[in-house]
């Protein structure tokens, strides 16, 4: 079973309950995403690296993105299909940039990293796919036609079975259970910074309160208006 699978499949049996509430101090924006919008958002990205890339369980996959509601769909949505996420494009059968960011994937997805969701402005340069234009066109519900073991490569090296130890003992190591809600500021670097600031608190059920390009001075303002009982820095 694929990472996202294990740690989406307890989360489903409530699927409206908020999972991830993003912050981006610098744009002023504040998103909430439910259980099944994550849920339909990484079904849609999955869906679209196979039907488009053809893309096989193990292929490297390269997010070279911040930490970003919607970066959230991309990594759940690549290790979906069994992809092994890296952070170097080169080499890699796709690679997942921002609109500033150069790629030398076989295939570039822009992800517009818009608030509301909105897609690129402008086309992408030199044959890149707009992501967001182009995956929610995808499929909301997601099966792999054949299951992704545990020993796949999902992450830097680390198999799936490796990975989702790595995450529970990052929660371990936390504190974090289901009921809380965590405040990070933390960057989703690969392999660390996705493991410790994404993975863990998904682990463990909790909710997941991330700001990006945080202001110290909004940070308490974030505290109490998301009731947090854990920080992540």
């Amino acid at each position: 079973m694929s990472v996202t699978e294990h740690l989406l499949r307890p989360l489903l049996t409530q699927p409206g309950r908020p999972l991830i509430t993003h912050y981006d101090d610098a744009a002023g924006t504040r998103v909430e995403l439910s259980v099944a919008t994550v849920a339909n958002w990484a079904a849609k990205t999955a869906n679209w690296l196979v039907e488009e890339f053809d893309l096989e369980q193990g292929d490297d996959v390269a997010v070279v993105l911040p930490a970003h509601w919607q970066t959230v769909g991309v990594l759940l949505g690549a290790w979906w299909c069994g992809a092994h996420v890296v952070g170097e494009t080169k080499g890699a059968r796709v690679a997942f940039v921002g609109p500033e960011s150069a790629s030398e994937a076989e295939s570039t997805a822009v992800v517009a990293l818009d608030p509301l969701g909105r897609g690129l402005a402008q086309p992408p340069a030199d044959g890149g796919l707009d992501y967001l234009a182009e995956a929610r066109l995808a499929g909301d519900t997601f099966s792999a036609l054949i299951p992704v073991p545990g020993d796949t490569p999902a992450l830097e090296g680390s198999t799936v079975d490796d990975l989702l130890a790595r995450a529970r003992e990052g929660a371990q190591r936390a504190g974090l259970s289901a009921g809380d809600r965590v405040l990070s500021t933390m960057e989703w670097t690969v392999p660390d910074g996705i493991v410790g600031g994404l993975l863990a608190p998904l682990s463990a059920g909790a909710h997941l309160v991330q700001v990006s390009a945080a202001d110290p001075a909004k940070l308490p303002d974030r505290r109490r208006a998301e009731r947090t009982t854990v920080e992540l820095s």
